[in-house]
């Protein structure tokens, strides 16, 4: 469907609305927050449960848009992902102080609304960060890093920017989950080596302008800065439980977070073309995925084939492709993500269709072994 700069303005927020959804996580995590018990089973049980359900009734969706649509039209899409910042500072800060200073929710409750806080902060906010961090005007770029230190994770849009997209599908990307590799042996091999990779690639930039890794230019100075000062903010609304708190829904969102990214890469490789260098990054490189509410809810990075194709293309201008194009994963992101924690579950299903994937698309290479240094070996 085109988008054209003069569809009216009704239409373009019409069509926009769907994306608007993440929004009604807010008033259900308040209300885990005030009433406790069952409740707080409510934000996950909204962003698991109920998008997988509503993906199996919507099925997919196959259109593309315009890919020249003029970015006066797309400004509702922005909008979007420019409010959620203020709106999750404010959501998580205030349920904070609201729970540390009630006592009306013992200490299982408290860790459930924690819990719920994490997974907006990590299925909305991480994401809505990820396209923000993506775009080239400074605000939004601002808005991105707010919300990543919001989650202690200011380091990622260096790590993401400098390192994923320039070694997807290699050995020197991290976050390329391995044939054959555990989401949670993934996890805590990536917290150490994202970290440790981002730093490097920023450390390098600086020295190509002839300047020390410590150079005020370091983004590594707004990140700490930043997340000092959340951490400072809990502590002052809520004390010690309440920094607890922050940290615990800050996990969460990382946890959150490394799970779609070991989803959305699982044993695909680029061509090594020998002294190091690989082929060029193709939409066959990434799990793509068309389900219809799940990427409503996760601004369309399901259809993750394109945005390493073209990452600077918005999220409403991405592409779907069909399966003789790009891998398909069997169902959207919060299905397959809860498949992810279940590893014989997890091989079962994804080991053949990364062996499929191989045969169809290098059916010349027999010695995968280079493109699986970090896994585990397993039977095949």
């Amino acid at each position: 469907m085109s988008m054209a700069s003069e569809t009216p303005a009704i239409a373009r927020f019409s069509r926009a609305l769907p994306f608007c959804l993440s929004l009604l996580l807010i008033p259900i995590v308040w209300i885990g927050a005030v009433f406790g018990g069952w409740a707080i089973l409510l934000v996950p049980l909204s962003t698991w449960a109920t998008y997988s359900l509503v993906d199996a009734v919507a099925g997919l969706d196959l259109e593309n848009p315009d890919t020249d649509t003029p970015e006066d039209a797309l400004f509702w899409y922005r909008a979007i992902t420019m409010i959620w910042a203020p709106v999750q500072f404010v959501t998580v800060f205030a349920v904070i102080a609201y729970v540390t200073t009630s006592g009306h929710l013992v200490w299982w409750e408290i860790l459930g609304v924690a819990f719920g806080l994490g997974v907006i902060s990590g299925t909305i906010g991480i994401v809505y960060a990820h396209e923000l961090m993506h775009q080239s005007n400074r605000l939004e770029r601002w808005l991105g890093d707010i919300l990543m230190a919001m989650a202690l994770y200011g380091h990622f849009r260096s790590e993401h920017l400098l390192v994923h997209h320039r070694y997807v599908g290699t050995p020197r990307d991290a976050v390329t989950a391995k044939y054959n590799e555990n989401f949670h042996r993934f996890f805590f091999r990536v917290l150490r080596e994202s970290l440790t990779s981002a730093w490097k690639a920023e450390k390098a930039m600086l020295a190509r302008k002839s300047l020390p890794a410590l150079h005020k230019s370091n983004p590594f100075w707004r990140y700490a800065a930043l997340q000092v000062a959340f951490l400072a903010l809990a502590f002052v609304v809520g004390g010690w439980i309440g920094l607890m708190m922050f940290v615990y829904v800050a996990l969460i969102a990382i946890w959150q977070l490394e799970l779609v990214n070991y989803v959305e890469h699982y044993g695909l490789t680029r061509r090594h073309l020998g002294d190091g260098k690989y082929e060029p990054t193709r939409p066959h490189h990434s799990w793509n995925s068309a389900h219809k509410a799940s990427n409503w809810l996760l601004i369309n990075l399901q259809r993750h084939s394109d945005h390493h194709y073209k990452p600077s293309r918005r999220f409403p201008l991405l592409q779907t492709y069909s399966p003789d194009e790009a891998p398909q994963l069997p169902y959207g992101y919060p299905l397959t993500t809860l498949m992810a924690l279940i590893p014989p579950m997890w091989r079962r299903t994804m080991n053949p269709k990364v062996r499929a994937w191989r045969k169809k698309f290098y059916p010349d290479i027999e010695d995968w072994s280079e493109y699986n240094r970090h896994a585990t070996p397993m039977p095949r």
